[in-house]
Parts: structure tokens; sequence; C-alpha cells
């Protein structure tokens, strides 16, 4: 069995072989932390956290090595520092803090690395120094940029030409830059900021720049894997590839790209102007992060994503349905302990999730329809498919009774359970009765076959 993965920079899947199979590494662009984080920022960190899980089972929990970078130093952390007079790490901290919070509720793995900007500093100022003193980069009125002229195959990762990549940027063309599309390595703090000394003057990095230090000296170049937004490619990974091709890594940067689709809110991108963000931290006040973590798994990594309400119903009640079978069958001892084949087959061809997820609801349904000898590989198949990618790991009556507490999930039970006699005696009124009590207790009741569930519905 092959995991083939789709190559930005190839257009096409290309079976992955790992530089060194017991040192797999793989790289993705993090949070700046400013604000929290919206559910746009989340799909990235789910999905490349499913090519982790998957990567660990493949070589080895020991033998992967994950660096996710967080940008601490940034124009909008020092406006955010700047409008509510505080220090800057004041800033970062508190929202790295939420950060960690909300990704470990959507069920994401810890990297193995994550470093910071303002941690590698000594890295970033070397690395441009290689850089002036190669000739790919310039110093100008203060700042350092990079000479795109000095790298023939810029653009080759987007498949722009150089025009192209300029307009759409909308580069600013500054009078010191010997080329419109040279971008900046090294730039002068404004007053306030966070500065620090260097060869090239007082100042801080620029964006791109930070990626590759950061890159070398937390996992060395090449790397195996390195991922991100698709709104990364241009100008940023591309920006990435050049400048690191170009200080002492002409031997390669990374050997595979991978980024998913855009995730947008409904049919409209999701913007701070149009007041359509949805916030995480938000978002997992008003259901479980699994059923957030399923709908951002539930379309291809790579397609677009349309973020909607029903979405988060549908990921839901897909959840619903395959507890459900697993409360059911809570007298059948799971045999086994491995993912079903066919489950494997659909992660290992571009981590092809919604096919994946169809195959739970298979073996679900054999657990539910089977005989007693197929039921228990049937569960044993389901719980070790879903625990790879993230789900299943809660109680079945956990899931669906969340924070009810004994007393209450009691009085609930034997409300349902007078309901389900009056429903059998046909004695309607008593069962319209009982459900509005139910109702006023916020309890969402969900007929089925075997009589019925519940939960305590979430907040509004």
């Amino acid at each position: 069995m092959t995991l083939r993965l789709y190559d930005t920079m190839a257009r096409d899947k290309r079976p992955f072989v790992p530089i060194d199979p017991a040192r797999v590494t793989m790289y993705v662009c993090g949070p700046t932390v400013y604000n929290y984080a919206h559910i746009g920022n989340a799909r990235p960190v789910v999905v490349f956290d499913v090519l982790f899980r998957l990567l660990r089972r493949l070589y080895g929990a020991d033998h992967v090595l994950y660096a996710a970078n967080v940008t601490d130093v940034d124009d909008k952390i020092n406006l955010k520092a700047a409008q509510e007079g505080v220090p800057i790490g004041t800033i970062t901290q508190r929202y790295l803090d939420a950060y960690h919070a909300d990704m470990s509720v959507l069920g994401a793995l810890a990297p193995t690395f994550e470093p910071r900007a303002t941690q590698t500093m000594d890295a970033i100022i070397a690395m441009i120094g290689r850089l002036v003193r190669g000739n790919a980069a310039y110093a100008a009125e203060g700042h350092v940029l990079f000479n795109t002229q000095a790298y023939s195959d810029y653009g080759k990762l987007s498949g722009r030409s150089l025009d192209e990549m300029i307009a759409g940027a909308r580069v600013e063309v500054a009078p010191y830059k010997q080329h419109p599309a040279d971008f900046v390595l090294w730039k002068p703090s404004k007053p306030g900021e966070l500065v620090w000394e260097s060869p090239f003057g007082p100042g801080r990095p620029g964006w791109h720049i930070e990626c590759s230090a950061m890159i070398e000296q937390t996992l060395g170049l090449p790397i195996d894997i390195h991922g991100g937004g698709n709104d990364l490619i241009f100008p940023h990974h591309e920006n990435e590839i050049a400048q690191g091709m170009c200080a002492d890594h002409a031997g390669g940067y990374a050997n595979y790209w991978l980024h998913n689709g855009f995730l947008n809110m409904g049919s409209r991108k999701m913007s701070k102007s149009l007041g359509n963000v949805e916030l995480v931290h938000e978002l997992i006040g008003r259901a479980p992060g699994e059923a957030l973590r399923w709908a951002l798994l539930a379309s291809h990594y790579r397609q677009p994503l349309a973020w909607t309400d029903d979405c988060v119903a549908q990921a839901r009640s897909s959840l619903d349905a395959l507890y459900g079978a697993l409360g059911r069958a809570a007298n059948v001892e799971a045999e086994g302990a491995e993912p079903s084949p066919a489950f494997l087959d659909a992660l290992f061809d571009d981590l092809n999730t919604p096919k994946a997820n169809a195959e739970l609801f298979a073996l679900a349904h054999r657990l539910e329809t089977g005989t007693l000898g197929e039921r228990a590989r049937a569960k044993g198949e389901l719980l070790a498919s879903g625990a790879l990618i993230g789900f299943l790991r809660a109680n079945p009556e956990a899931w669906f009774h969340g924070t009810a507490d004994v007393a209450l999930a009691a009085r609930i039970d034997a409300l349902i359970a007078q309901r389900v006699k009056a429903r059998a005696a046909k004695d309607w009124e008593s069962a319209d009765r009982i459900r509005a009590e139910l109702t006023a207790l916020d309890v969402e009741v969900m007929d089925n076959a075997t009589g019925a569930v519940w939960r305590l519905k979430a907040p509004a």
C-alpha cells in the first residue's frame, strides 16, 4: 500500500518517498497570533493533522518530525498591542494559548516543534547574511531585499510569470527596489515596535524569511513535505523556495508541496470587512469539537469548502449515526485494533477523507446487521479507523448526553421511557406532553427504530 500525495509543484499525485524513512519531516505554516483563530485558519491544522497521524502510522511516531511555526512579530500584532496599551508579548501569549486550546478541542495533535519567529532571530539574521554574500540579496535605505533575478526558477511553484505575480500580489514598487518583484528580508522597526540589532542595521525581519530560517534551524533542509493553505502558494511559498535555494540549499528545499483549498462562508469569501468570520473559539461553545473536525474533513482537502450552519449540523448528524451504532452494540466485544483496508486505501489516495468517511458508515452498517463474528470485526475496525483520524474517541453515552449530570440524565431517561410507552399505547396526548417537558429541559430527542436517544441542546 503506497501513500500518494498531490504535489503542487509537480501538479500531479506522486508516490510519497521520504528522504530518510527514519526521519520524515513536515513543515506547515502556522498562526500569526494577534487574535483568535477563525475556522478557515483551522482547516490546514486539521488537514495536516490527518497527514501527521498517517505518517506516524507508516513510519512510527518517533520517526516523524512535524514543525508548525508561530509568527509572533508582525504589523497586526504591533497594532493590537498599541491599541490595548500592553507589551507585544502579552498579545502573542494570550492568543497562542487560546489557539492551542481551540486546536486541541478540534482533536489536533501537538506538532513535534513549534518554533517562534522571535526565538529564531539569530538564524534569520544568519540566513539573510548568506543571501547578501551570495549576491541574492542587497541592502537599500535600511532594508535588505531579496533579488528575485538571482533565482531562475522563481514562479515555478505558482506557475505564473513574473509580470502576473507582480500584478496579482499588488507588490509595492518602492524606489529602492532593483526589481518590482523583489521582497523584503529585513526592515527598520517603527517607533514602539520590537527591534533587533543586525549587521544590516536595527530592525526586524520580513515575513517570508522567518519560515525558511525556522525550517532550516528546526528540521534542516531539504524537508520532505511543506504544507499550507493554497493562498500561500504565492507569494509566501514562492519566496520561501527562492531564498532557501539561494541560501546554500541548492540541493533542494521541499520534496512535496501540499496545499488545502479555500474555506468560504457559504458562497462568499470569509472577510472581517463583510462581518462573516466564524471564530473557532466561539464555534466550540456551540458544537462539539469532533463535529467541527468532521465538517472540515467532509470535503476533499484540495477542494474549496463552503462553510455553513448546515455543514456543522450534517457533521453532527453523521457522528450521531456512528456513535448510535456503537451505543447499540455496547455488548459486542470489538475484535482487532486495525483500520479496515478500504479505509486505509482511501487515506492513502491523497487523503481522500470523504471516501474514508463513507467506509466508516459501511463498517457501522456491518456492526448493526452482520453475524456476531462480523459485528465484532466491524466494531474493531470502526473504532481503529475512526481513532486514526481523530474520531469516535468518546463514550457513545457521553457523546449524546454531554454535560448532563447523573440526576438530570436519570430524569430525562425516565421521561423518555414514559414517552416510548405512551407512543406504543398510541397515547399521543401523553407523548406530546412528555415531549414538551423534555423541550423545556432543553433536551433534543432523536427517535430511531430501537427507541430514542437524546442530548442537551447546544447554546445558541
